[in-house]
């Protein structure tokens, strides 16, 4: 699973970094995040909605912000989502605790994902995520994780519209896990799955709705992604929130900040 999540690259660099627009509700600056847990705002890069324009200071898909050769990319826009996918089809947001993860085993077919799916898929923007290992009895040791080529993490997902008895709208997200890799496999036996930039607009691409292309996507990252060491269990408490939470454990490595 993957319950907690780091974000403190500014909104605008990821616009630069992701080639997309920054939704009107989204601070260019941002406020650093070092323990985001589930039913808090993150930020989640989609298709522009309506087709709207690529991003205006013409950077156009690579992960580093350089323009790339061939069709043009698909607008993209970064927006802010609660984290707890809310089905359209719900009475209220209660459920939302539980559908912060999807499993790529059943996002297709489980009634609570099916839908966004098909036509709603985005990426939870992420510097770092939080992961436990069990040990004996109820102890469990955290971890974060990062890529080791210090980008930010494009972690696959879906969206989902859901309007209130009063009519108020929410947009949400969840973030989808498939079976641990070889960078995970020895603190957790599941992984976010992670998407690299030349998946990015086929995985966003709303008129994509090829099933078994779109399944195939969500698999773990290759060895040598992700880089992680051990951490304070202070990441335990959502209260707890700073840099500090990030800082290796002696002996157990450094962070990529």
């Amino acid at each position: 699973m993957c319950g907690r999540i780091v974000l403190y690259t500014p909104p605008e660099r990821l616009a630069r970094i992701f080639g997309a627009d920054l939704a009107p509700d989204v601070n260019v600056e941002g406020r650093p995040r070092f323990n985001i847990p589930p039913t808090a705002s993150v930020l989640g890069l989609r298709a522009c909605p309506d087709g709207g324009v690529a991003d205006p200071t013409g950077h156009s898909g690579g992960a580093d912000g350089r323009a790339t050769d061939g069709p043009a990319p698909l607008p993209r826009q970064i927006e802010r989502f609660r984290w707890g996918l809310v089905p359209a089809w719900a009475k209220d947001v209660s459920g939302s605790s539980r559908t912060f993860n999807a499993r790529a085993e059943t996002v297709a077919t489980k009634p609570s994902y099916r839908s966004a799916f098909k036509s709603r898929r985005l990426v939870v923007l992420a510097d770092a995520f939080y992961e436990w290992k069990p040990g004996p009895g109820k102890e469990r040791t955290p971890y974060v994780f990062q890529r080791s080529d210090g980008q930010p993490l494009a972690l696959a997902g879906l969206w989902e519209r859901w309007i209130s008895a009063e009519g108020e709208p929410l947009v949400s997200c969840t973030v989808i896990t498939t079976e641990a890799g070889a960078d995970m496999e020895d603190i957790h036996h599941r992984s976010p799955v992670i998407m690299e930039p030349e998946a990015l607009d086929e995985w966003l691409d709303p008129d994509r709705a090829d099933r078994d292309e779109l399944e195939s996507m969500l698999r773990p990252p290759p060895t040598g992604t992700l880089v992680h060491h051990q951490v304070d269990r202070r990441v335990g408490n959502v209260r707890n929130d700073g840099p500090e939470l990030m800082e290796p454990i002696e002996g157990s490595g450094r962070p990529i900040v």
